[in-house]
């Protein structure tokens, strides 16, 4: 069953993680002050 993520902060840590969780084939979205991040 996939999840609906939201991922704040798109940092080494939070990066890693969306993508993780995105290729296990959960819907993953990803937000970050820093517009050059997303």
């Amino acid at each position: 069953m996939a999840l609906k993520i939201a991922v704040v902060g798109t940092g080494y840590v939070g990066l890693t993680t969306g993508a993780c969780l995105a290729h296990l084939g959960h819907k993953v979205v990803g937000a970050d002050i820093d517009p050059q991040k997303i």
